[in-house]
């Protein structure tokens, strides 16, 4: 990297419903990170699973899709990033729940935008060390390697390819059993949110294919999906 440039900002992805307060936060965070604006918790979730994130700042009373709710399913799709909540409620039972659904840290409304920055920049540096780390368990994919930790594919000759959460999360658990079939019920339940569609296991597959092959999932016709191989 050449030190003249300047360092590549950090993308935080806020969710916020209060229509004063969401917009002021993300023009305080401004100084610091790539801000985007989510107002409902449905919303929320599916930003959240469609980019790339290196932090997320959830508020707990969302509509359509509770705060606490929204981190334990995307925590449950193979998301990394820290999250930090935002709650009136502060009580201990209430910070002990939203950190235990999956939340890496807890901030009480009113609060200071100084120190929101500040802990989202800890955040941020403590995620980057521990993605440097490089201590998750590869998963096979034919002839490439899946880190989970980091959702990237890697080619037998170091080509690397970035995937979603939900791309992630959909071809570990095809890869933890190989030889399996997986029905679209299955994967529904295990990997997306029981809510959708059977549908959304096929659009995912179809993502997977064509960041990458149509080799890597291969199609059970009748049953499901099985995990194919990359050449």
């Amino acid at each position: 990297m050449d030190p003249t440039e300047p360092p590549t900002r950090r993308r935080v992805l806020l969710i916020e419903d209060d229509p004063q307060l969401g917009p002021l936060v993300a023009a305080l965070l401004e100084d610091d990170f790539d801000v985007a604006l989510a107002a409902d918790g449905r919303e929320g979730l599916e930003l959240a699973l469609a980019q790339e994130w290196d932090a997320l700042v959830v508020d707990r009373g969302l509509p359509g899709l509770d705060g606490v709710s929204l981190v334990k399913s995307v925590r449950a799709k193979g998301l990394t990033a820290p999250i930090l909540l935002l709650t009136a409620l502060g009580s201990v039972p209430d910070k002990v729940e939203g950190l235990d659904a999956g939340a890496n840290d807890y901030l009480v409304k009113p609060f200071d935008s100084e120190e929101l920055a500040a802990r989202l920049r800890a955040l941020t540096r403590t995620y980057e060390r521990r993605e440097g780390e490089g201590t998750s368990a590869l998963l096979a994919v034919g002839s490439w390697d899946l880190d989970p930790g980091t959702r990237v594919l890697t080619s037998p000759y170091g080509h690397r390819v970035e995937l979603s959460a939900a791309e992630s999360a959909l071809l570990a658990r095809l890869a933890a059993d190989p030889a399996r079939v997986h029905s679209r019920a299955e994967l529904l339940g295990s990997v997306f949110d029981p809510a959708d569609t059977p549908g959304v296991v096929d659009t995912y597959v179809h993502y997977l294919r064509k960041k990458t092959d149509r080799g890597v999932i291969r199609t059970v016709h009748g049953l499901g999906y099985q995990l194919g191989g990359l050449e």
